[in-house]
């Protein structure tokens, strides 16, 4: 399946994609906080690029899209941690870890083109 160009649409569908996940995991305590950690971390990253693009200038630009590539490399983190302790559910985590990772680059990318 492609996926969308748009980057604010990618980053929805991806917190979307997440929360879906979280709700297949078993009710464990580490998944309960772990997930918690992940519905934060993969909203952020499309929260943060939403406002990067309503910039009050270009530091303030960059500053957003750092934040962005932040969350996604913690979301990518939280997601390892799930993928490790739920093997039932391997397919969707891998998935969903190589999205983050692909928002990552994404997002450095953006981040060195925008340098001066």
């Amino acid at each position: 399946m492609s996926k969308p160009y748009d980057l604010e649409e990618r980053t929805f569908l991806f917190a979307k994609d997440c929360r879906v996940y979280i709700q297949k995991l078993p009710k464990t305590i580490s998944n309960i906080e772990d997930g918690k950690q992940l519905v934060r971390s993969s909203g952020s990253v499309g929260a943060n690029y939403i406002e990067a693009n309503e910039k009050l200038g270009d530091k303030d630009f960059l500053f957003r899209v750092k934040i962005a590539r932040k969350e996604a490399k913690e979301s990518k983190y939280w997601l390892m941690l799930l993928n490790e302790m739920n093997a039932e559910l391997r397919e969707i985590s891998q998935e969903l870890i190589i999205e983050a990772d692909a928002l990552r680059k994404i997002l450095s990318t953006i981040i060195t083109k925008s340098k001066p």
